[in-house]
């Protein structure tokens, strides 16, 4: 047991003193402004591994829900495969198995894809001074790329690999590269004597990159040693197809190992740009540079020039980018922490509604991290809808609450379990107590149950900025544990939810399964990244709000792309469905952790309705087309009182709020989903049908806001968190004056 116990805490924003724990015997605490949390784990929380596979040289804080996360947890197994894109590989006790799964991407009713790896990949990558490793630990990672280091006494093989390179770079130490293969590959390019071979194995070509000077034994066999002479790199890439061209072009840049990488971004003119650059050490002349596979999330808003090159993947066309960064450039969705008071149709119904849920709140206890997260979520959303109608006591009576639960998690005392937060030293994280799904053992989904109370504490801090000042520490502290935005932090990774290439978070904590990491609920990390922007905002805290801009607007293309393919480009023809319940590293799955009921594959990406839920109308005629899916397959085809119809029925208002509106005057009553409320679903509804659904094509140098169009009239409103006026300009020209504190609605000409 500790007695003293200090951190430093960098939280931008606020300045604070070292945080220090009480000196009491037992007392194992660390105060953070008004709150607190533990340094020991409290009862109800499963114990963590008490050893992060990783060498003396892994210098960062360790990040989890990562593509490759598998590798610090799984030393029995070495790893699970890991899906870099548009190659895949297994670190195994005989070497590191390499495979690529694009050549024939298939579908069917459960899901997308790819070719499996076998036992051994298309090839293993091995050291010619041992035939097995004992170890195979991280050895570091940067924004897309990993190194694994294996090693067996004296004898070692460092490799490297990341999202979008066809690449795997190694380095060895006492011995030489070999590759080794099921049957003999077929060689259609270089010879015995040449540092570098063009191969097939399974259909599937790929360049061996020796050192220049290097020469072969063992072809026409299964195990390929390079000869190397003392020189220790060697580079594997998998090949658009096997044109002595080709293979030409991909050595210009073999010997160009990939040693960091970074996404820097910035918010200019109403979009994110973003700037992919790695660090490259070459080890021999040529081409400056290397080569990237984008992603459609990436390609399609790239502002670099694309090469005729592509891969395929579970995520559909990987398109080929030469040269020593790319670039793109995505247009901002603003967001609202509240929609306007022009969507309360009947004051009196909204009242009733609104009072039905204050006399609900003393019903409940402090749930778990995730379904304490819902209620403060339903909770903010109530405020704001208050707050629309002018009813400063219902809101006030929403608010009260918040700040009780949310003080009770982020206090901390002696021997208290729950509701609280502890953070563990060895994983570098915060861990609420009561835990769920994973949130401790595993380490899963904590952007998803986090977010709820980041969210929840942006729309008091909105109200009550001196509350946000008192207990700001805890809340920024919970953002740092899922998205921290100091690439220096010493206490949690930078951005550790979030997969800075692939442009979407992953909820498992380990990735440990075959089909690589996955996440269900992508509405549900959007809502945290909602909360960033809300509370950064409200607080003045540009760092967190522009982090949060980034993170919102990067993930809802991936979602576009991966969750809904909304232009219908990416998805096999022989998969059936219109969008996936579960994205994969090896995989799309249609299906959720927890039913196969069809409301539930789609609304898990849909929930919890928010007015940042709006992000998801920017495509109408795909809403209508998602919409006309579900409602041919579910049990209650339109009858929209069972299952999470209301959930479908609030989707489909992003396309016909009309047909919603008329719905929810129909049944008042209606059965709703637990994080969701009659007076928001009402809200929501009118909002879209009375003043118009997204208009997606107009930005703003000011993301507070929404643009609404019905027929050929918009209307612009606009939420001002500053304490002076501003004016808010759109890119078609039209300008709104917005008084501060104040949510400003402008009707169009």
């Amino acid at each position: 047991m500790r007695t003293q116990f200090q951190v430093v805490l960098v939280v931008v924003g606020f300045a604070y003193a070292p945080a220090v724990a009480a000196t009491a015997p037992g007392e194992d605490i660390v105060r953070v402004g008004a709150g607190g949390y533990l340094l020991t784990r409290p009862q109800p929380c499963k114990p963590l591994p008490e050893m992060v596979h990783k060498t003396e040289g892994f210098e960062k804080p360790v990040i989890t829900g990562q593509w490759w996360s598998s590798l610090l947890w799984q030393q029995r197994k070495f790893s699970q495969p890991l899906f870099a894109h548009p190659l895949a590989a297994t670190c195994t006790e005989t070497g590191l198995a390499v495979h690529y799964p694009g050549s024939h991407i298939h579908g069917n009713p459960s899901g997308i894809f790819g070719v499996g790896a076998g036992r051994d990949g298309d090839m293993k990558l091995g050291h010619s001074s041992v035939a097995t490793f004992g170890t195979a630990d991280c050895d570091g990672y940067s924004d897309w790329f990993v190194s694994a280091r294996f090693s067996n006494g004296k004898a070692s093989m460092r490799v490297s690999l990341g999202h979008g390179s066809p690449f795997v770079y190694c380095f060895y130490h006492d011995g030489d590269p070999t590759v080794s293969f099921a049957r003999p590959p077929q060689i259609w390019s270089g010879s015995e004597k040449d540092p570098v071979l063009g191969v097939t194995v399974a259909g599937h070509h790929y360049g061996l990159f020796g050192a220049t000077g290097s020469t072969w034994t063992g072809i026409g066999g299964t195990t390929l040693t390079n000869n190397s002479h003392g020189k220790p790199y060697f580079s594997v890439a998998v090949l658009p197809d096997n044109r002595p061209v080709t293979l030409a072009a991909f050595r210009k840049y073999a010997y160009n190992h990939v040693v960091d990488t970074q996404v820097d971004y910035r918010i200019e003119s109403g979009h994110v740009q973003a700037d992919y650059r790695p660090t490259i050490r070459s080890h021999e002349n040529g081409s400056p540079g290397t080569i990237f596979a984008l992603y459609p999330h990436q390609w399609k808003y790239a502002t670099t020039k694309l090469t005729d090159r592509t891969y395929g993947s579970v995520r559909g066309t990987m398109k080929v980018v030469v040269g020593e960064a790319f670039a793109t450039k995505v247009p901002i969705q603003g967001v609202l922490p509240m929609f306007p008071p022009q969507g309360v149709q009947d004051r009196s119904r909204m009242l009733a509604y609104l009072r039905a849920e204050r006399d609900k709140i003393h019903r409940d206890g402090f749930g778990d991290t995730y379904w304490e997260g819902k209620l403060l979520g339903r909770l903010a959303t109530l405020s704001g809808i208050a707050e629309a109608i002018g009813d400063t006591t219902l809101q006030r009576a929403f608010l009260d609450e918040i700040k009780r639960r949310l003080e009770h998690w982020f206090t901390a005392t002696p021997g208290k379990d729950q509701p609280v937060f502890y953070y563990s030293a060895v994983w570098n994280t915060l861990i609420g107590s009561r835990p769920s799904y994973g949130s401790d053992s595993s380490l899963n989904d904590h952007h998803f149950h986090y977010g709820y109370f980041i969210r929840a504490a942006a729309e008091v801090a909105r109200v009550d900025p001196a509350w946000a000042k008192k207990w700001g520490p805890m809340v920024e502290l919970l953002i740092r544990d899922v998205a921290s935005p100091d690439r220096n932090d010493p206490m949690f990774a930078y951005l550790s939810c979030f997969d800075k290439y692939a442009g979407h978070s992953w909820a498992s904590g380990d990735a440990n399964f075959r089909d690589g990491n996955n996440q269900e609920s992508s509405s549900e990390s959007m809502n945290a990244w909602y909360g960033l922007i809300l509370w950064g905002e409200v607080t003045g805290n540009k760092a967190i709000r522009d982090t949060g801009l980034y993170l919102f607007n990067t993930e809802r293309t991936a979602v576009e792309e991966y969750w809904f393919d909304v232009s219908g480009t990416n998805y096999p023809e022989d998969f059936p469905n219109v969008a996936l319940g579960m994205v994969w590293g090896g995989k799309g799955a249609f299906g959720t952790w927890f039913s196969g009921d069809i409301d539930c594959i789609h609304g898990i990406n849909w929930l919890p309705f928010t007015p940042a839920s709006y992000y998801m109308g920017r495509w109408p005629q795909y809403v209508k087309k998602n919409h006309d899916r579900i409602v041919e397959k579910r049990k209650g085809r339109r009858d929209y009182n069972n299952g999470w119809g209301d959930l479908v029925i609030m989707f489909y208002a992003l396309s016909d709020p009309a047909a919603a509106a008329e719905y929810i005057d129909a049944n008042p009553n209606c059965k709703v989903e637990s994080g969701n409320s009659h007076a928001f679903m009402y809200h929501w509804i009118h909002t879209l049908n009375n003043l118009g659904i997204n208009d997606a094509g107009v930005t703003a140098d000011y993301p507070i806001h929404g643009v609404f169009r019905k027929g050929r009239v918009k209307t612009y409103a606009v939420y001002n968190c500053g304490v002076a006026s501003r004016t808010v300009s759109f890119s078609d020209g039209a300008k709104v004056i917005s008084r501060p504190r104040t949510l400003t609605v402008q009707r169009g000409r």
